[in-house]
């Protein structure tokens, strides 16, 4: 585990080093010709002020002693985001106690009773992105989740396998990236997790632009994000709002689809779950009484 998670942080180490160019680091391109992509290794070192050898071994994956500070301060060289520097630093830190075990499976029955409440698509996912409790609105919007087994319902490879969702998807371009790099980031938060390493290789192996994005490294943590896309129902915006750590488990994320505030979503939203959902029905419990409402 230890190993896996030093390759990782090479690996990644490598891949903001490729991207970063000479003169955004202020370097003047006077070296001669360069037979790589961005900064070359010296340079990085220099911009950080540690020795070239052990930011070699760094990118190398080899198990070296480092400071925060001196994490830290490769992280300023190489000029990453904030996600990206909270993201070294997890790597960089050998101690893990918010990385729950991997694959959490199932959700307490309470947790389908508040989505079941909820007007919006809204489902439950764990870091692997498998869909473990879902209401009839994010069946209808999205996919139909009800229909699939528990090893079809995994949204990375959903959204990249289906070509619906490449062709209803209006901002799909902003979507796939901004999906590869969180995914990405339990990737990596999950260093030797076989699961992980297998679904990658599959689903690189089926879609191209997966393993383009893939080898990209680009990082986001969760975050809001738009969903724009073109339904039965019209074009739907959506604003995607997750709340993360359930009840303490970092592996579980309650996802909802929020209609985004000035557009005609949530009426279009409501016109088409009322019409699909004829049956759907309120109950109210008052004292000594139970009144079912049917609308």
């Amino acid at each position: 585990m230890e190993s896996s998670r030093f390759k990782v942080l090479g690996e990644f180490l490598k891949s903001r080093r490729e991207r970063l160019q000479p003169e955004q680091a202020g370097i003047p391109n006077s070296f001669g010709r360069r037979r790589t992509p961005g900064l070359r290794r010296e340079e990085v070192a220099i911009l950080a002020g540690v020795s070239v050898t052990y930011y070699t071994w760094l990118e190398q994956g080899r198990e070296v002693a480092a400071s925060k500070e001196v994490i830290e301060s490769i992280g300023r060289a190489l000029q990453l985001s904030p996600d990206e520097r909270l993201h070294l630093l997890q790597l960089w830190s050998s101690e893990k106690p918010d990385v729950p075990p991997p694959g959490t499976d199932s959700v307490n029955s309470e947790w389908q009773d508040i989505i079941d409440q909820v007007a919006y698509p809204a489902f439950i996912a764990n870091d692997r992105t498998e869909v473990l409790a879902w209401n009839r609105a994010a069946c209808e919007i999205i996919t139909d989740f009800q229909s699939m087994s528990d090893q079809e319902r995994v949204l990375i490879r959903i959204f990249f396998v289906n070509p619906y969702f490449r062709n209803h998807i209006l901002n799909w371009g902003e979507f796939a990236s901004n999906s590869v790099a969180v995914f990405r980031s339990y990737y990596d938060r999950h260093t030797g997790d076989a699961w992980f390493r297998d679904t990658v290789e599959r689903l690189a192996e089926e879609c191209e632009e997966f393993g383009t994005l893939w080898r990209l490294h680009d990082i986001q943590q969760k975050k809001a994000s738009r969903f724009i896309l073109n339904h039965r129902a019209g074009e739907l915006a959506f604003e995607i709002n997750t709340f993360v750590r359930l009840n303490g488990n970092t592996d579980l994320h309650f996802c909802i689809y929020t209609p985004v505030t000035g557009t005609p979503t949530k009426h279009k939203l409501k016109e088409f779950l009322e019409a699909a959902l004829p049956l759907m029905t309120a109950t109210l419990v008052l004292p000594q009484t139970v009144v079912v409402i049917i609308y």
